[in-house]
């Protein structure tokens, strides 16, 4: 009797401690303090009282990281860590590596790309899901290196644009559109030195391109002024997108989608409460919300563009630009 009753009370208290453990909240780390996606985030997460609060974690430490040689990094820099520090009251640490030690899944947020490889290094194999901000590294070749990495670790990783999760995104209205033929995305694409011309703005109207029709895309051809980018890209089988990226004027971002049974317009980038759902998902399932596979595929889109322009408008096709990079195309194991 005694025997049965320790049984008893031993498991009752282990589900009492799995319990728990499945209800605690998500310690979450911040790496790089350059931009306001640090602080607009953790306000979802941390502020119960925010409207569109997202419970379920909350940011407990950063480091704040920074380019020198990247003046707008340089200018976030002391506005942001002011205001993680002293209305949030976040930790910060000196190391990335003592960060990870204290919390269960980790936000790149550096507005750089060319340093996420690296900070990913430190964090990768740590058993600590990663969510790495846009743009998701600085070169298609980092971007290869940087999924390998991620694959070889096992540690769970997913990037993305704002714009990809956004409310009145086409991507959310299926039903109306039926089969998609064909979509453009509209929005700024001004243009950082640093970066290739479309990874650092131009991403967003990518990847609302990419949210409604998948990966697929096999060519893309392009046409760039002063003022504006006009790049198309044709999918295996037919369907057509076209992201006009617009420089010192139309800023609105707008995204529509040509269907079977109708056409359906939407996707402003006014919120980062859709991607922090989403974000926070992720941390709790470890499955990511876009996979490696088509966020490297929308970078080899964008290196094709760029391709593209060295060649004066020639089409190029994804599959050079990936192998270019070290990667491979679709049906390898490895990027």
């Amino acid at each position: 009797m005694t025997f049965r009753l320790f049984h008893v009370a031993f498991a009752f208290f282990f589900l009492l401690a799995a319990g728990r453990a499945a209800g605690a909240e998500i310690r979450i780390g911040i790496i790089g303090l350059d931009t306001f996606h640090a602080t607009q985030l953790t306000g979802f997460f941390n502020d119960p009282k925010a409207p569109g609060h997202v419970p379920g974690g909350r940011v407990v430490g950063a480091y704040r990281g920074g380019s020198t040689d990247l003046p707008f990094s340089q200018q976030r820099l002391p506005e942001v860590t002011k205001l993680i520090t002293e209305k949030y009251g976040i930790r910060l640490y000196d190391s990335i590596e003592d960060l990870v030690r204290d919390v269960d899944a980790i936000m790149i947020e550096s507005v750089d790309g060319r340093p996420h490889l690296e900070q990913f290094r430190r964090v990768a194999g740590k058993g600590k899901p990663v969510f790495v901000d846009k743009p998701f590294a600085g070169s298609l070749r980092d971007a290869v290196e940087l999924v390998r990495l991620a694959r070889a670790t096992n540690t769970p990783c997913f990037s993305s644009s704002a714009l990809r999760f956004s409310v009145n995104s086409p991507a959310r209205e299926r039903e109306k559109l039926g089969e998609v033929r064909s979509v453009f995305s509209f929005g700024p694409a001004d243009i950082e030195p640093t970066h290739p011309d479309l990874f650092w703005y131009g991403i967003h109207e990518v990847e609302a391109i990419y949210a409604v029709l998948g990966p697929g895309c096999v060519s893309v051809v392009r046409t760039k002024t002063p003022s504006t980018d006009l790049v198309t890209g044709e999918w295996s089988d037919g369907r057509l997108a076209t992201m006009q990226g617009n420089r010192g004027h139309g800023k609105g971002f707008s995204v529509t989608a040509f269907g079977t049974k109708g056409v359906v317009s939407g996707g402003d980038k006014s919120s980062l409460q859709p991607i922090a759902v989403k974000v926070m998902e992720f941390f709790r399932t470890r499955t990511p919300p876009v996979p490696l596979e088509e966020t490297l595929e929308l970078f080899a889109f964008m290196e094709a563009a760029h391709e593209s322009t060295r060649r004066g408008g020639a089409r190029v096709t994804l599959a050079e630009v990936l192998q270019a990079a070290g990667g491979k195309w679709h049906g390898s194991p490895d990027p």
